[in-house]
């Protein structure tokens, strides 16, 4: 897919403040007040290392970059921290594809805006919990689960409703799994998905709508998977039917499985978390080439419940394309799919 050109860099993974840096300033990525400006002569990006430098017109050398402890202002020998918060910033040494993996990790957790996972920092104001399981497995998998705690613990209803108010069945797993994560014993979010869980079954199996269409497959995955992770008791099966969604599913019950047709070139290209994890489930090498990271890696296309106007200030021609970047779900297939493979 031909993407905007981008220009920019984002700081502040997990909860801290998010900074977005752009020729020569650093711009509160909310507010886009300014925070600091540099004449820059020229600069660097290096999205893997989670800084930037630059020369400024004088002469003299600066940078801006993040670690485990916070963000850093760097001019000469002045070291001034921009913010501050503990995380857990692996370097996975061990993976053939390292740098990227990097890259990937940061685009989750960029997008966490107090304690709650979105899509997109600047398009989606609310977390969809499909997107936001995707990224709690990944950041289990990191040791940083724990960033989404307070938010995990604060849902009451199973339901995102995100997607034109629809109660989308896949959800009641993705919620019950969420809970999975948390340290309490009893969430009060997982009585009310069983019992919802009764109310869109249909015979042994759940079945609603997602995305416009029934997924009893898909549906039916998730919430078997959720029941899991909780240990409760699980009486559904999975229909031996096809889903198109089936393969979306890579975390289990491979075996159930009725061949449905892959994604179209169209899809792949505008949700590629669609192609990332088709890809998984069925054992294909990767969707798209794994180039040298740039960034942002991910991204999202003519989502219909996307305000891609808020991308506007970052650069028109996200808006103008309907295109928004990073995206966490997307980060978290590619992410999951590379740590596999690897």
């Amino acid at each position: 897919m031909d993407l905007p050109e981008t220009h920019f860099y984002l700081f502040g993974m997990g909860d801290r403040p998010k900074m977005l840096y752009r020729s020569g300033q650093l711009l509160d990525a909310m507010t886009r007040e300014t925070i600091a400006r540099f004449p820059v002569r020229s600069e660097r990006i290096m999205p893997a290392d989670y800084r930037v430098e630059w020369v400024a017109t004088d002469g003299s050398a600066g940078a801006i970059f993040e670690d485990e402890a916070g963000v850093w202002l760097e001019r000469g020998r002045e070291l001034r921290p921009l913010a501050r918060g503990k995380l857990s910033l692996p370097q996975f040494e061990t993976f053939r594809h390292a740098a990227l993996l990097r890259v990937l990790h940061h685009e989750m957790l960029i997008n966490i805006i107090a304690g709650r996972p979105v899509p997109n920092l600047f398009v989606y104001p609310k977390p969809w919990l499909r997107d936001a399981a995707s990224v709690a497995m990944a950041l289990k998998l990191t040791g940083n689960v724990n960033l989404l705690s307070d938010w995990i613990g604060s849902l009451a209803d199973p339901f995102d409703r995100n997607n034109a108010g629809n109660s989308e069945p896949d959800n009641l797993g993705q919620t019950l799994y969420l809970a999975s994560l948390t340290s309490s014993p009893v969430h009060p979010v997982v009585e009310a998905a069983v019992a919802a869980a009764e109310q869109c079954r249909r015979g042994d199996y759940i079945v609603g709508i997602t995305d416009g269409r029934e997924h009893p497959v898909y549906q039916t995955k998730w919430l078997k998977f959720g029941l899991a992770a909780l240990k409760l008791d699980d009486p559904f099966e999975i229909p031996e039917i096809a889903d198109s969604y089936s393969s979306l599913f890579w975390m289990g019950y491979r075996d159930r499985h009725v061949p449905a047709g892959r994604f179209n070139q169209r899809q792949r290209e505008s949700y590629p978390y669609l192609a990332w994890a088709e890809a998984h489930f069925h054992g294909t090498p990767p969707p798209m080439e794994l180039s040298s990271p740039g960034y942002p890696m991910t991204w999202e296309a003519a989502a219909s419940q996307a305000e891609y106007a808020a991308m506007a200030w970052v650069g028109q021609d996200f808006t103008d394309r309907r295109i928004c970047m990073p995206h966490s779900w997307h980060a978290a297939e590619m992410f999951l799919y590379l740590i596999e493979a690897d």
